[in-house]
């Protein structure tokens, strides 16, 4: 079971990539390979770029991480 942390995969100036949309949620994608989706209706009116910064999506990468976080532990009480 991989331990994910956020600082890791947004420090150093890193990168995110766009990977696709999906039913209202663009799908972007880490330097390290997690990939994360970004709800279009907490979007408001910024703009989304193909490339940009990770540290501008802290707080989705977040968001995955303890939705990732909860279902494990779910599963573990459901096992």
């Amino acid at each position: 079971m991989k331990n994910y942390n956020v600082k890791d995969m947004v420090s150093g100036n890193k990168k995110v990539k766009f990977v696709k949309y999906q039913q209202g949620k663009l799908w972007y994608i880490t330097e390290c390979g997690f990939d994360f989706p970004v709800d279009i209706s907490d979007t408001g009116d910024a703009a989304f770029l193909q490339e940009d910064k990770a540290m501008f999506f802290m707080r989705w990468i977040n968001k995955h991480i303890k939705d990732i976080n909860k279902a494990r532990q779910e599963q573990d009480i459901a096992i």
